[in-house]
């Protein structure tokens, strides 16, 4: 571990630990990692493990942050997502209800045993199904969530494919937990497929593996499920240890927290930093995920990643940039095509335009409390990074691009063609020519 000051700096980090689910700029971060070097990491799941162990204070368990040498605050890091590969070989979600009693204002932040009147209670699982987890002290079942309508899924990697189980079936896996879910040696959660829910039987569904959580550690402690502008409004005004204003969100969260599908492997993240060191830190892997996650919660798995990181000095903007794979653009956002170009050519010399824009994709990302001002926090991001005006960002984005939605409730995409001039104005034009062959 290092603060980053003394320690020889490291070509690759493999990161075994995890946090306590809050993400503390005070805390030891590993070490040092040279810029441009590798991060290695087996991630635990994310989402329901830890909303069912109330000794962790926020909805997922990440990876303990890497220093890397040379990222001061005001910088950025690039992240190339080189590898994300699932190793849990079945899980188990669903649509959830926060019981009442179980909690201090927030069950994923401050579970609570309701017998004891004690906040983040030590517990162990006995036995199977949604009481299993059952406080040390009093005995009592702790259960900050439940599973209101859910499926346990096992996963053909071989193929892409997972398959949805019967009762029989979810409560054979249930017992053998830990196993299935492949939890890494050091993750302290209760796996969720011990909850062995089965309303959903006989569903195949595609894999399409990224990471929920990916980016830089916040300039203050966040519980890291909160590290975006719409779980993080949850902590203004919080009755519980981790409460914080308004402002001092805005100021402190880095977004890591975005649950976009297109952060897969391929992809390069540009990642806000505001600690020393950056604090790069990943998890809550997702077997696969529609846009919006919209019953709350998807399969959530453990995984190897490989990422890759190198500096970025002076970024304009307090959030994260993605290049997504030529495949996960809109129609729109795509790069012309050589006899689109050539077509376009053609209008501009009937027409008399002396020159065509080079273009290249970008996706800034936008959060907040709720989808409208997720838009315009998303806008105003991509007119200060471009240094455009929030009507032309508008504009361009209507006729060359979308808003794609991340996570309900406010999480999105601005995903447009963007002036490559301007993006190389921005320290970024070299990503999106190295993403998309241009």
């Amino acid at each position: 571990m290092t603060d980053g000051h003394s320690a020889t700096t490291q070509r690759s980090v493999v990161v075994q630990g995890f946090t306590n689910s809050v993400l503390d700029p005070k805390e030891p971060m590993l070490g040092p990692l040279e810029n441009g070097g590798t991060i290695i990491a087996n991630t635990a799941p994310g989402c329901w493990g830890p909303m069912i162990t109330p000794r962790l204070r926020g909805g997922h368990e990440v990876t303990q942050p890497v220093f890397v040498a040379g990222a001061e605050p005001g910088d950025a890091v690039a992240i190339r997502i080189r590898d994300i590969t699932v190793t849990s070989l079945a899980t188990a979600s669903g649509h959830d209800s926060s019981p009442a009693g179980f909690c201090l204002g927030d069950p994923y932040v401050a579970a609570r045993c309701p017998v004891c009147d004690e906040i983040w209670p030590e517990t162990h699982v006995e036995g199977i199904g949604q009481d299993a987890v059952r406080c040390d002290r009093c005995g009592n079942a702790v259960k900050p969530f439940e599973i209101v309508h859910g499926y346990t899924v096992v996963f053909d990697h071989a193929h892409g494919v997972g398959l949805t189980m019967p009762r029989s079936a979810a409560d054979k896996i249930a017992h053998e937990a830990k196993h299935y879910a492949a939890l890494p040696d050091h993750s302290v959660q209760h796996s969720i497929l011990t909850f062995a829910p089965a309303d959903m039987a006989g569903v195949p569904v595609r894999l399409r593996p990224f990471l929920g959580q990916l980016g830089t550690t916040p300039s203050m402690a966040l519980p890291d499920s909160h590290n975006a502008g719409d779980f993080g409004a949850f902590l203004v005004g919080a009755p519980h240890p981790y409460a914080v204003t308004a402002e001092q969100l805005a100021a402190h969260k880095t977004d890591g927290h975005m649950d976009i599908d297109a952060v897969r492997a391929g992809a390069i993240l540009v990642a806000p930093v505001k600690v020393k060191g950056a604090g790069v830190y990943m998890g809550d892997m997702h077997a696969a995920q529609g846009d919006g996650e919209i019953a709350g919660h998807t399969m959530d798995v453990a995984g190897s990643v490989t990422l890759q990181v190198e500096v970025v000095k002076n970024y304009r903007i307090d959030g994260p940039v993605l290049f997504p794979l030529l495949e996960d653009l809109p129609p729109l956002a795509r790069p012309l095509s050589p006899a689109e170009k050539a077509a376009a050519q053609k209008l501009a010399s009937q027409w008399g335009v002396s020159a065509i824009e080079e273009l290249a994709p970008i996706s800034v990302i936008g959060t907040a409390a709720n989808m409208n001002a997720a838009i315009d926090n998303g806008l105003q991001r991509a007119a200060d990074l471009l240094g455009l005006t929030v009507p032309e960002i508008r504009n361009r984005a209507t006729v060359n691009g979308a808003i794609e939605i991340g996570r309900a409730p406010g999480v999105i995409q601005v995903t447009f063609l963007a002036p490559l001039s301007r993006l190389d104005a921005a320290g970024l034009g070299d990503y999106a020519r190295e993403q998309y062959g241009l």
